[in-house]
């Protein structure tokens, strides 16, 4: 017997919970005690100093990338009855924005290889090895404002469908999509106008992530609504 929709529904909303605060540290707090803009030398410094910080950020981000693939499972149960296409479309960018991210975590990580000092590293000098710690975690934060353009489309699919559905409130969608839409604008404007401060750009997302959250924890989806939806698209689909 398969799980109900709204099973569904709280596993999704518990799933947000745990990937902000997982993300809130990972990629907000950590990289902050970390990072010294500009100063290479600090920034190693407080990678050395700071270990514990830097190896919860990383495992933060994991819990969060983790959180990020089973509620791409989630979305396309809740959604799929609305539009399959659509839906199959919102997996894919989703997936494609967590890989992205995944693949920028990397050069989160290589600067905890850089500083140990290992002999192999002996051909580097110590400002070198200080030049490509500030560099591996510039390139992390590249990694991740380029993921934001994917996540940023697959959330406009999501309000859209969230606005069609009938089992969802369309004020969900419309926050939704106006917070997927600041994620496309931010990649965009850092890339071709960097000088403009973007961070901003990413609030309406945050606030659109928690707003679904309480929602699916609280009211979860109009359960008959959905099945009448699930019900229409199979008449469709059917030969």
């Amino acid at each position: 017997m398969r799980p109900s929709i709204q099973t569904y529904a709280r596993i999704g909303g518990v799933l947000f919970l745990v990937s902000l605060v997982a993300g809130g540290f990972g990629e907000g707090f950590a990289p902050s005690q970390l990072i010294a803009t500009g100063d290479a030398a600090a920034t190693a410094r407080h990678i050395v100093n700071s270990d514990a910080v830097f190896r919860v950020g990383f495992a933060s981000y994991l819990v969060e990338g983790l959180c990020d693939v089973a509620l791409t499972v989630v979305f396309y149960v809740l959604l799929r009855p609305v539009n399959p296409v659509v839906t199959l479309g919102i997996v894919l960018f989703r997936l494609m924005a967590t890989a992205t991210f995944a693949f920028g975590e990397l050069f989160y990580f290589a600067p905890s290889l850089i500083v140990r000092n290992d002999t192999y590293l002996k051909s580097f000098s110590p400002d070198q090895l200080n030049t490509l710690t500030l560099l591996s975690l510039n390139l992390y934060g590249l990694g991740g404002l380029i993921s934001l353009v994917f996540y940023g489309v697959a959330s406009i699919g999501i309000g859209y469908l969230m606005f069609r559905s009938g089992y969802f409130p369309r004020i969900l969608g419309v926050v939704w999509a106006i917070g997927g839409s600041g994620f496309v604008l931010r990649t965009f404007a850092a890339v071709l106008v960097p000088s403009i401060p973007t961070a901003i750009l990413q609030a309406p997302q945050i606030l659109a992530i928690l707003m679904l959250a309480i929602w699916l924890l609280t009211k979860g989806v109009d359960e008959a609504r959905w099945e009448a939806r699930a019900q229409a698209q199979a008449a469709v689909l059917l030969p």
